[in-house]
């Protein structure tokens, strides 16, 4: 009875965990494209803001200020939302959808997280300011975008102000 080489023992090993990876990437990504509707049609989606505008006021480059937004669905079909980024590398949101939470998200987007708002139900929207992280003192505007499945409001737009001294 001939034993195995190590080697070639290792090499199969390798290429059984890169198919095997390989299939559970393609599934997981598999269905990322958000379901599409016409704006004239009454059964969709429809994003609701709590607010899209919040003035932090005053604070200090070495603070921090955290708020919440609330995005609720009002439409009779799910409320897909993705593509979620920020204008800054100093600025993040994070989306809570029932006990689920999403990862924390900066100005550079993640394409494979996707958040599903069943209708009649919210999100909550956390943006985070850090001026430390990219330290400016004066006005300071940022942003954070949601793309959304709701035809007419594809894009949505929340908008911190800040006042850092």
């Amino acid at each position: 009875m001939s034993k195995i080489n190590p080697f070639i023992l290792g090499i199969i090993i390798f290429l059984v965990l890169v198919i095997v990876g390989g299939i559970v990437f393609a599934y997981t990504t598999a269905d990322k494209t958000p379901k599409t509707y016409s704006a004239e049609s009454p059964d969709r989606p429809k994003a609701e803001l709590s607010a899209s505008f919040a003035d932090l006021g005053q604070m200090k480059v070495s603070e921090i200020k955290t708020l919440d937004f609330f995005l609720k669905n009002t439409g009779n079909q799910n409320l897909e939302i993705n593509n979620i980024s920020t204008s800054c590398d100093c600025t993040f949101a994070q989306i809570t959808i029932g006990d689920k939470i999403s990862p924390r998200f900066s100005m550079h987007q993640n394409p494979n997280w996707m958040g599903q708002i069943e209708p009649g139900r919210e999100a909550k929207v956390t943006a985070s300011y850090e001026p430390a992280r990219m330290p400016v003192k004066g006005k300071v505007e940022r942003s954070v975008y949601i793309r959304t499945n709701d035809p007419q409001k594809p894009d949505i737009v929340l908008t911190l102000v800040a006042e850092v001294n």
